[in-house]
This record gives structure tokens, sequence and C-alpha cells, in this order.
């Protein structure tokens, strides 16, 4: 067996996302497992560069996680031919000029989602990627949670017959900062600089809901700035101009052809009663699941209580008790390291890969169409995507 190297330019690991999920649980974690596996048995090691604009920061950064290469200057890293790859976790609104550089350079190129703040820039830098030859991709971790992959597993084994809904409740209270310190950027929350959870959450959902529920055929969202004022990093008062919370229902064709009804609120200015930060309630003729980051439950056709209504007695049933945990059967592995692992055997051995830019596109446009839902008061139809 061999080991061969993979140059990788990280551009905006500096961020949380970047930091934690890409370069410390991925890149990283990759690296200390002693590189990528390939088919015939051999191994790759990606060998990081880490670029950003604060010389301090990204040097304490390499140094703190056994990374000898890093600086500053992008344009340089680019001329490297010995830096086949580009990753990108920056700022959305520089991501497509970063995107477009990077294969002009030749690099194949991977990012995190979305891929731009409009449609027609995302599918400016798709075509590109595509008429270039270069492998790309965009990150699509929420596929590969353990609760979702036993998801998609009951769904694959004919556990729910014909799918009839779907209910995704995800968000938490992001603290103001006037009380408590802020656990999000500020940025987030100012429409100018690319914020608002429309934006940052609906990309999401469009692969999740096409992948393991049904193709998007329609949407219709109420977005909203629940929270006026807001403190940054400075602890200095600002006006929120981006929402902070959207109420949408989606109306799919599902695996089978089936009509599917998928409601997801998304909020960052709700205080969680529910067993996860994110939970996904699936209901078919045969059964339905409830699963979250980690977990899955089942409750089956033949296993449903009967329940009766009656508001002057105490309920007596405990429902959450009927249901059923789905075993974890398997090692899960981290969703982001997971992805970066196809990505790298994608580009070194041609393994097959669908999560791509022209995929990441997909999300910006369901986003304009929730975008422009709210703004009109009205459904809107989403066509198919041609790249």
């Amino acid at each position: 067996m061999s080991t061969q190297r993979l140059g990788i330019i990280m551009h905006g690991v500096t961020g949380r996302m970047g930091m934690n999920q890409h370069l410390i649980r991925s890149i990283v974690a990759i690296r200390n497992q002693g590189g990528v596996t390939l088919s015939n048995g051999d191994k790759v090691m990606p060998d990081p560069i880490l670029i950003g604009r604060n010389a301090e920061k990204i040097e304490a950064l390499a140094k703190a996680n056994g990374i000898d290469r890093f600086g500053t200057d992008l344009d340089k890293a680019l001329a490297n031919k010995e830096d086949t790859v580009f990753f990108d976790a920056g700022t959305t609104q520089m991501r497509p000029t970063l995107l477009a550089k990077a294969i002009k350079a030749g690099k194949h190129v991977y990012c995190e989602k979305p891929i731009a703040t409009n449609l027609n820039e995302a599918v400016e830098i798709a075509r590109l990627a595509e008429k270039s030859g270069v492998k790309h991709g965009a990150v699509q971790d929420k596929l590969f949670l353990p609760g979702l992959r036993k998801l998609d597993m009951l769904r694959k084994a004919g556990f729910f017959g014909k799918m009839l809904s779907v209910r995704i409740e995800f968000g938490y209270w992001v603290f103001e900062g006037d009380l408590q310190p802020i656990q999000r950027p500020s940025w987030n929350y100012r429409k100018e600089d690319g914020g608002g959870i429309i934006l940052d959450m609906v990309c999401h959902w469009r692969y999740v809901l096409d992948n393991l529920f049904g193709e998007v055929q329609s949407v219709s969202c109420l977005g909203a700035t629940h929270i006026p004022t807001r403190w940054d990093e400075a602890n200095k008062p600002y006006e929120c101009t981006a929402d902070d919370a959207a109420y949408a229902t989606f109306e799919l064709k599902g695996h089978q052809g089936e009509h599917v009804v998928a409601q997801v609120n998304s909020s960052w200015t709700t205080r969680v009663n529910r067993d996860d930060l994110v939970t996904f309630h699936v209901d078919g003729t045969h059964g339905s699941a409830v699963a979250g980051l980690q977990s899955c439950k089942a409750q089956s056709r033949v296993n449903t209580p009967r329940p009766v209504w009656n508001p002057d007695v105490k309920q007596t049933m405990t429902f959450t008790d009927q249901w059923q945990e789905v075993p974890d059967t398997q090692f899960y592995d981290n969703g982001f390291k997971i992805q970066w692992e196809h990505f790298i055997r994608h580009i070194v051995e041609n393994e097959p890969y669908r999560w791509t830019l022209p995929e990441g596109a997909k999300g910006v446009q369901l986003v304009e169409a929730a975008l422009q839902s709210w703004q009109e008061r009205r459904w809107v139809d989403v066509a198919p995507l041609k790249i």
C-alpha cells in the first residue's frame, strides 16, 4: 500500500463551522487516522494550507492543529500547482468570486453552503465548474446525520408505506446580547451582510427534502424579524435587518410519486421543548418516525395506540413512551468528515459523487422562491433547475 499527498487550500477556517467541523473534526481527524483509504487499499493524506486575512489568528490555528503551512496570500496559494483543491467556508457574499478564481486556476473546489446569495450567481458558478472539468462539491452535511440515516433506512425498507407528511422543527433561542453573551455572529442578522435564516437554512431543507422525502414542487413561506435590536461583538446595539424566523410549507413529489406535504419551522427566536435542536417527524400509511441529530424512534401501523379525545378527563397515555428506538447497528462518524472522505475519493479515484455545485444551486433556488413567497404572500412553484 502506498500513500499519496493531496494539497488542499483551506480558506475561511477561522470561523465557527470552518474551524470546528471542516478543519478539526474533518481534515485534522482524517490526518490523525492515517488518511483516506481508497478502494485498492492505498491512502490519501490531506496536506492543508490555511489561508486567512488575520495572520496571527491563522498562524495560531495552524500551530494548534499540527499544520505546518499557513498564510494570508490567496493568490500565491492558488498559484501553487502542488495544491490541487480549494475549499471555502468564508462569507457567502465572497464565495462565487473565490470559487471562480480557484476554478480558473485549475483547482477542484469544495465549499460550504449556500454557494451564493442569489440564484444567478449560483447557476453561473455551477456552470463554470461543469464546463471547466474540475471536480466540485457543496456541503450537504445533514444527509450524513445518524438520525437522518436511520430515517432514510426506514424509508428504503418500505416502513412508511405511502408517505404522507413531514414536519421539521429547527432552532433555539439566540441571545440578543444585552443580558447574555451572543452565541452567533452579528452578521447573521444583517441582510446587507448576507444574513437571514431563510438564506442560511432553506438551502439545507432543499437537499434534505429532495433526497429523503421527495422532490420539492412548490413553497409557501412567511419570514419574520421578531427581534429588531441585538448587540454585536463589541457589545453595541444594532438594528436587525434580516429574518430570524421562517415558517414554510412545501409540496413534494415523493419517491413513489405520492403527494407529500412538508411543514418546516426554522427559528432563532424559539425556546426548545423537544428532544433535540432539530427534529424530523415523518408520517406514512404504514408507520411514522421521529428523528433528531443522533436518534430515531418509530411507531408502526400495528403498534399505533387508540387514544380517546375527552377534554374533561386527565390524559393517562404517555404517548412518547409508545415509540420504539431504532438501534445503532453501525458506527456513525462525523457527517462533515464523511463527506470530505467521499470528495477526496471522488478527486483521486473518481468515486461517484452527487453533492455537486448544481445541487448547491438548487438550494439557492429554493431560498429565492421562499423569499418571493414571503414578499408576494403566495405559493411559488419550483421548476426543475437547468445548469
